[in-house]
């Protein structure tokens, strides 16, 4: 790196880190008021966090959200993220403050420093450093990454991800089936391994775009791949989960749930009749009568739950296009709503809101070398479209925003020169006339 990019680089981040500090004092030591509303799962993980704190490991001490008995094992929450909060507060005490500095100091730094390796490395030095400069000042990933719940750490999962996956190809390779020289082919497949495992213990949904993951590096190191890297990073990947699944198996009587038990939720309420063909991403479905009475637990509530899910799909598949149609307008809501505050009106407004013209010039300007950028537009889509047939809401769509801030930067740099190019004519024209 050179030193201009690195001055740079160091302005952009202490710029990121100051929005961030700034959101981390204004949402502050409180895990409720106004400030809160929009991240309201701090409380459950905040929960988490002092029942590990106290020995009783992953349970609620009075009857939790959606189905969790009090003093009973649930898996419906990230294993991982009450982890770090019991970590804080173990080692500073009780101060959801300290937790909030903390991330935002990580995610300020890390984020930023991601976006820059990804945005050069797909598009050069430049674009890399308004990759930053715009991810620092993201209004979604400021907030969020002061918010006590797993959105900023699993961003930055998403972005690693996507920097080694990429890495492991020459992505300015008109064929990318070259292996970058740069960095051992070995560490790389371990380390994303690695990624993968720690993000899904974050949120499981990366694991439905896991196959597709593997299927583009299939297709970008044909010819070149061994038979043994993509399994190398399987095999590290479900290092990470095989404990939580042996947990699982012990808490939940023998059964068979591979890590967090909310997917079966998830698919229930979000297509329950009581939609209709009109998305409300709030509404929390009761648990049907009949499962409450067989006294199930959550492994065996998340089953039921699948199955139910996929009843009301099948019933009436017209309603659940229909009702997937307007998930569309929920996942990528950007403009002014009634029924939201003045702060959630503005921070939508002026963050997909204000780039959204950006993602989409950059996305079209990057055709022109598509492969390099496949990976992006296939991540993109898959993950969106799994939130769109299932519960769509804009936090859900963070990850699929820093993909594709690299494009905006793009589309940035591309209107700086054609402006550029423009002021020059002009001033010869003036000049001559």
């Amino acid at each position: 790196m050179q030193t201009t990019e690195r001055r740079w680089l160091a302005i952009i981040i202490a710029l990121a880190l100051v929005l961030r500090l700034g959101a981390a004092v204004y949402l502050g030591e409180s895990l409720e008021g106004v400030q809160q509303k929009r991240v309201q799962d701090q409380a459950s993980y905040n929960a988490l966090a002092q029942s590990l704190l106290s020995g009783r490991g992953y349970t609620f001490d009075r009857l939790w959200y959606p189905f969790t008995h009090a003093n009973t094992p649930t898996a419906h929450w990230s294993f991982l993220y009450p982890i770090y909060l019991a970590g804080v507060y173990g080692t500073f005490g009780f101060h959801p403050l300290v937790a909030r500095i903390i991330q935002a100091v990580l995610s300020g730094v890390v984020s930023v420093w991601l976006l820059f390796v990804i945005g050069k490395r797909l598009f050069g030095a430049r674009i890399g450093l308004i990759s930053a400069g715009l991810g620092a000042v993201y209004g979604y990933f400021i907030y969020h990454d002061a918010a006590l719940m797993t959105e900023s750490f699993f961003t930055l999962g998403v972005l690693a991800m996507l920097a080694m996956a990429i890495h492991l190809f020459d992505p300015k390779n008109s064929i990318p089936d070259r292996v970058e020289p740069s960095s051992p082919p070995v560490r790389v497949w371990l380390l994303l391994g690695v990624v993968l495992g720690v993000t899904a213990l974050l949120r499981q949904t990366i694991l439905l775009w896991l196959p597709f993951l593997i299927a583009w590096i299939l297709w970008a190191g044909w010819g070149r791949l061994r038979w043994w890297q993509p399994l190398l990073t399987l095999g590290i990947m479900f290092l990470w989960i095989l404990p939580w699944t042996v947990r699982n198996y012990l808490v939940f009587d023998g059964e068979f749930l591979p890590l967090n038990s909310n997917a079966g939720y998830a698919l229930y309420s979000a297509n329950h009749p009581y939609h209709g063909t009109q998305f409300d991403q709030d509404y929390m479905a009761p648990l049907p009568a009949e499962l409450e009475a067989q006294g199930l637990n959550e492994a065996q509530l998340n089953t039921a739950l699948v199955g139910r899910g996929l009843q009301f799909i099948l019933q009436d598949p017209g309603r659940y296009l229909l009702l997937s149609l307007d998930r569309v307008s929920v996942f990528f809501h950007f403009w002014f709503s009634p029924e939201s505050d003045t702060a959630s009106n503005l921070m939508r407004v002026f963050s997909f809101g204000l780039f959204l013209p950006f993602f989409i010039v950059g996305l079209f300007i990057s055709f022109r070398n598509w492969r390099q950028s496949s990976l992006f537009y296939l991540f993109a889509v898959v993950y969106s479209a799994l939130h769109i047939l299932t519960w769509a809401s804009i936090r859900y769509r963070l990850p699929v925003d820093a993909s594709l801030i690299p494009f905006a930067a793009l589309a940035v740099s591309e209107l700086a020169g054609k402006t550029a190019s423009w002021k020059g004519i002009l001033h010869r024209v003036l000049q001559n006339g």
